[in-house]
């Protein structure tokens, strides 16, 4: 599987070339009808930001990214044979799921923790972050849309993340979720499918609401076309090892192809 990894050419007024790509695009030319994207599969922190004063043990916490939801999409894009787009930054550098006028593109604190690296950003802090981690990831999504497109007339996107579990005290029982809004054409049958293994507790809609339209990356690469979309979150304890990854990757995929299979999932979408 051929893979490319976009790199810094050189300095921008935020990232140095010592640091990480903002994006990794996996498995460019592949041939699935659908397009794989992972938001918060990146914890990386530009030198410049000094960890954003934060220390170690909160970096690595579900705050800064998901948790294995990268690892998936990694063994996804090998399944499918999909292109894969991987966000190589910490949410809390920027969020790629949100709009970037939206209050939680840039927190300042996120579940109880000050963040103190976000604090009285200036404009020009903002755009640095915008053009230098943001830009890029969602330059790159489009692409590989618009790439898709000359394959199929409405290509799928599929998106991956990760919950963890417990939130505010509360279990969360289910080992996956399947995030819809009005367009469930993708989301029953992989609903159903994926119940079929009855050691599965499948989330409708669960943790979160696709219907809630918080996010930015679906709404804005696939909804405005009526394309086809679907948003995964599987539980962190489940896939925070490589064999755990794997596991999942491989019990998702079935389903997403006998999904991606059906011709008739590829026309836009048309609100009744």
């Amino acid at each position: 599987m051929s893979s490319s990894l976009l790199t810094n050419s050189q300095s921008s007024a935020l990232l140095s070339p010592e640091d990480p790509a903002p994006v990794t695009v996996l498995n460019a030319t592949g041939q699935s009808n659908a397009v794989v994207v992972c938001d918060h599969g990146g914890g990386a922190i530009p030198e410049k930001l000094q960890g954003l004063g934060l220390d170690v043990a909160q970096r690595a916490r579900h705050i800064a990214w998901d948790i294995g939801a990268a690892a998936v999409s990694r063994h996804l894009a090998r399944l499918l044979d999909a292109p894969t787009i991987l966000a190589g930054y910490s949410r809390l550098v920027i969020d790629l799921n949100r709009p970037p006028t939206d209050l939680t593109s840039i927190r300042e604190i996120s579940d109880g923790v000050l963040v103190k690296g976000n604090r009285k950003l200036s404009q020009t802090d903002v755009d640095n972050r915008l053009m230098s981690i943001f830009d890029p990831y969602h330059d790159a999504v489009a692409a590989a849309v618009e790439r898709a497109e000359t394959r199929v007339t409405a290509p799928a996107l599929v998106s991956v993340h990760s919950f963890t579990p417990v939130m505010k005290g509360q279990e969360r029982p289910w080992h996956i979720g399947v995030l819809f809004g009005p367009d469930t054409r993708m989301a029953m049958p992989l609903i159903k499918y994926l119940s079929e293994n009855t050691e599965i507790c499948v989330g409708e809609n669960k943790p979160y609401s696709g219907y809630d339209l918080f996010g930015y990356t679906v709404e804005t690469h696939a909804m405005p076309k009526g394309y086809p979309n679907i948003l995964f979150e599987i539980r962190q304890d489940l896939i925070d090892t490589r064999h755990g990854a794997e596991y999942w990757a491989e019990l998702i995929a079935p389903s997403l192809m006998r999904v991606l299979a059906d011709p008739s999932l590829y026309q836009p979408f048309q609100v009744d």
